[in-house]
């Protein structure tokens, strides 16, 4: 073991404990010009009577890494002539979509994909099979909440993240597929990427189900944290493999609005919610270095080719840049200042950056949600690339003033792992 190594490995292994700032389980990958150069994996996957560790084929639900492989397909369909992302977006859903602030106002895909299209979450934005999209958009649908998906800013003007717009992506997927948007991706781009990646846990491969790794915090069902109490199992918490064809529903900010839902009848092309485009893909670190390694050779992995190197460029470069004098957006603390398609741009000397005492510029995406905390990020230009993934905290992120960072608008655990 090089010097180097070593000295990573302690820095990384001093982040696993049960209290503070410290994580239950963490794995970090690093690529040097192409070529991996670091890779090891600490504390467990699985907390209990019988603790199991994080290894390279661990699969966690890996939040909004999840919006770049969404992204993939997106970019897929434009290369095949079967999407356009300055199209209306209404021409590929089964109703009109439209802010009824702005209604002259087109919503176009590269809107949804960049955050700028004024839809907005509000508590809930993944329901059940039985309901259509709809449903968040007009006065009378069940999920309305009294017009909270939709901004008081309008269309391509202004920057608020939201999961919503994936849901939306994802819809229009299947409507210009024809198929299941978890089916699609899996057999387009998740099989060609060489992984056995999916959206449904109860239809993984048992030997994946149980790699599967749990996300904990170590807050109780009330919403009470108590860092040095138990922790808790906040998503893929499975004693058995859930039955095949059913999903469990989540929102982050609707914890109590959860639920099984059985597939079988669920109708293509009305409601892609149900399977978190934004954040539910179950992938192993394995499975994600397939993706890197695609990204950082031109849309090519294994000299097979899943997108053209112009679909790359159009999804890494700035789609929106914040501007402080036209204040036209919300940049999260200074975290996102520009973002492109799934993916957004770190300035190494702006309030995002990720390391203490270097200026390196980044291109990715983190993934924060029911514990995880995972960032894959490529330093634009070269090939060297980044990947980790801690499964839980025991603070509060935003209410606990321990969770900011200390140089950055980033999380503490954020930093401690990149600035290492």
């Amino acid at each position: 073991m090089n010097r180097l190594n070593a000295n990573l490995d302690e820095k990384f292994s001093a982040l696993i404990g049960d209290s503070g700032v410290k994580v239950p389980g963490l794995g970090v990958i690093i690529y040097k010009g192409g070529e991996e150069t670091y890779a090891n994996f600490f504390g467990n996957r699985k907390l209990g009577e019988k603790k199991l560790p994080v290894t390279r084929d661990t699969k966690f639900r890996v939040a909004s890494l999840s919006k770049q492989f969404t992204i993939f397909t997106i970019l897929q369909l434009i290369e095949q002539g079967k999407l356009n992302l300055d199209e209306d977006v209404s021409t590929y859903l089964n109703f009109s979509l439209r802010n009824p602030r702005y209604p002259e106002i087109k919503i176009t895909p590269r809107m949804l994909a960049s955050h700028t299209s004024s839809i907005r979450d509000g508590k809930i934005y993944s329901i059940p099979p039985k309901f259509g999209l709809q449903e968040f958009f007009t006065p009378r649908g069940k999920f309305y909440e009294d017009g909270a998906h939709f901004g008081i800013e309008p269309p391509e003007k202004f920057f608020s993240y939201c999961n919503l717009n994936y849901g939306i992506l994802g819809t229009i997927i299947e409507a210009v597929t024809g198929k299941r948007f978890d089916i699609y991706q899996r057999e387009n781009i998740l099989a060609q990427l060489e992984t056995r990646a999916d959206y449904v846990v109860g239809n993984l491969p048992r030997k994946d189900f149980e790699l599967l790794g749990t996300t904990y915090q170590k807050k109780n069902s009330a919403g009470i944290w108590d860092e040095f109490g138990a922790w808790y199992g906040k998503a893929d918490d499975y004693s058995r493999q859930p039955a095949r064809e059913t999903i469990y529903l989540q929102n982050a900010y609707a914890e109590n609005f959860c639920g099984t839902y059985n597939l079988n009848d669920y109708e293509v092309g009305t409601n892609a919610t149900i399977f978190s485009p934004q954040g539910g893909l179950l992938i192993s670190f394995e499975e994600l270095t397939h993706a890197m390694e695609m990204i950082l050779n031109g849309g090519k992995y294994h000299g097979r080719k899943i997108l053209t190197e112009e679909s790359l460029a159009e999804m890494f470069k700035p789609q929106w840049i914040f501007d402080a004098k036209k204040n036209n957006g919300d940049t999260y603390g200074g975290v996102m200042l520009s973002y492109g398609l799934g993916e957004y741009q770190i300035d190494g000397k702006s309030t995002a950056r990720l390391c203490k005492r270097h200026e390196i510029n980044f291109v990715g995406h983190t993934g924060i949600a029911f514990g995880l905390i995972a960032g894959m990020f490529f330093r634009a230009g070269t090939k060297d690339a980044y990947l980790y993934i801690a499964n839980g905290h025991c603070i509060a992120e935003d209410d606990d003033p321990r969770s900011k960072g200390n140089f950055s608008g980033n999380y503490i655990w954020e930093e401690n792992i990149f600035n290492a």
